[in-house]
């Protein structure tokens, strides 16, 4: 579900890489793994952890590197000492021979990377899942060399870009926090204004929580659809429903628009001038095509126009204007214009004109906060388990044909008649306990609510455990997903819950 990536890795495997795959679903690229294991939805730190195992007790790890570039590694040890395999086994349901093929092969590769997705970060673990990831590349140095390191595939495109910009509650460009008062002092400056608020905003699952609380009173959305993409998506809907004010901006009107009292109609990427940024952190131009259509507005052109109503005042007159604040005001972005990306663009941190760009970060182990820190991390559950009444673990993600919530791919013919309905994968042996065959429809529900679909019998999922794409309004399975999540990153437990099913 990621084309561009994905095509890399094809090319990786024709040049002679081999490549590992650990997912509860057998995926399109665990076709091609030279070794795939399918462990338990919710069990990534356990398997991690029990990699890890094999790689200490068979002496695996790069000492030098440990000793030269690391921090709390004997802390780590011990906690990864007291790890069983076969208790791993057990948890994770992937066996003993294939946690030390995983072992062996990582841990003796000359170089080796590490390329997830959000089935390891939409956990109440998710930040567990991250570090332990951290500690494994540490553990062997596969980290600040060429084809090394850890790897995160972003969710949609230019989310790179929106974090780098600021997107986050709790920070400014360039990941400047907003609760030091240096970073303060410059902003207010710069926007002419004696103060900024130190405080950290609000996660999307704290708005929502905010609004039950009636301490948000107003919501505005820029290229957003949580009525389809948050879990609990029943208690969304109702949350937008009582929010006063509601704002939506956006190229279709989604089912989230459809609840706003104000829409407001922004531009596709083939309408706009400005920047992405990518999963590789390369800056790149994005060119305007076509103006934009009917009524339709840049996005910067509606929020300026919005801060002059307000009494802040904005009188930018084009993306490069805005581009060149940023770049003045963030340390990472201070050596990009648009005259240096005119081509292939480049790669932050790129701090000063002379600056090539960084095509990897941590080269020569020099990590941002000096020295990498290993964590230890223990195995923890999913929130959600389990049981006699919700006898079945799912797991939801993406279908190759579609893009998050289908706001775009579901407009295209081609793309939507590729795939044109929601659907649950389920195993042949479930299939037969519920006597229902390929197609026919079943009723989910979980603690939250319940929706009907189509099944797809497939021995890529394991008994017990299914799977759901998330893209279809019409079958929102984020109708049933568990809204408990990460209590730092606070990034919701999308990728696991319990559910039941009934045939129709």
């Amino acid at each position: 579900s990621h084309p561009l990536v994905a095509t890399r890795i094809f090319r990786a495997i024709e040049k002679g890489a081999k490549v590992l795959v650990a997912d509860p679903r057998k995926n399109q690229i665990a076709d091609l793994a030279h070794l795939y294991v399918r462990h338990k939805p919710g069990t990534d730190v356990a398997l991690l952890n029990g990699i890890m195992k094999v790689i200490l007790d068979r002496g695996l790890e790069d000492k030098k590197f440990i000793a030269k570039n690391t921090e709390e590694f004997d802390a780590f040890k011990k906690q990864i000492d007291t790890v069983n395999i076969e208790k791993t086994s057990q948890i994770t349901g992937v066996s003993i021979e294939d946690i030390n093929a995983l072992a062996q092969a990582y841990g003796k590769a000359q170089r080796a990377s590490i390329v997830y997705c959000m089935g390891i970060t939409q956990h109440t673990t998710g930040v567990d899942n991250v570090k332990s990831l951290a500690n494994l590349s540490m553990l062997t140095g596969n980290i600040g060399r060429v084809g090394t390191g850890v790897n995160p595939l972003r969710g949609q495109n230019n989310v790179q870009g929106a974090c780098d910009m600021g997107g986050l509650p709790n920070v400014y460009t360039g990941y400047q926090p907003v609760t030091l008062g240096p970073a303060n002092k410059k902003f207010a400056q710069a926007w002419g204004v004696d103060e900024l608020p130190t405080n950290i905003g609000l996660t999307i699952p704290e708005i929502m929580q905010g609004i039950e609380k009636e301490e948000v009173k107003a919501l505005w959305i820029m290229g957003e659809n949580p009525v389809v993409s948050d879990p609990d998506a029943n208690h969304v809907v109702k949350a937008l429903e009582k929010v006063e004010l509601l704002i939506v901006q956006d190229i279709f009107l989604t089912p989230t628009a459809k609840l706003a009292h104000l829409v407001l109609p922004g531009v596709s990427f083939a309408e706009k001038d400005g920047t992405f940024v990518n999963t590789e952190r390369r800056v790149s131009r994005v060119r305007k095509a076509i103006d934009p259509v009917g009524d339709s507005r840049q996005d910067w052109q509606i929020i300026m126009d919005i801060s002059n109503r307000f009494g802040f005042e904005m009188a930018y007159d084009s993306p490069e204007a805005i581009f060149k604040e940023i770049t003045s005001l963030t340390p990472s972005y201070a050596g990009i214009t648009y005259e240096r990306i005119e081509g292939p663009g480049l790669q932050w941190p790129c701090p000063s004109l002379e600056h090539p760009g960084t095509p990897f970060l941590h080269k020569d182990g020099k990590f941002t906060r000096g020295k990498g820190l290993f964590h230890a991390i223990e195995y923890k559950p999913p929130a959600e388990v389990v049981d006699d009444e919700y006898p079945f673990w799912m797991t939801t993600g993406r279908v190759y044909a579609h893009y998050h919530t289908g706001t775009m791919t579901r407009n295209s013919k081609s793309l939507d008649n590729e795939i044109s309905e929601g659907f649950l994968e389920i195993h042949p042996e479930d299939a037969k306990a519920l006597d229902i065959c390929d197609g026919h429809k079943i009723r989910m529900a979980s603690r939250r609510g319940e929706i009907e679909t189509r099944i797809t019998i497939t021995d890529r999922v394991e008994k017990g455990v299914v799977f759901m794409p998330f893209h279809f309004e019409e079958a929102s399975v984020n109708k049933l997903t568990n809204p408990a999540y990460d209590p730092i990153a606070k990034i919701p437990e999308l990728k696991v819950c319990a559910i039941k099913l009934e045939k129709v």
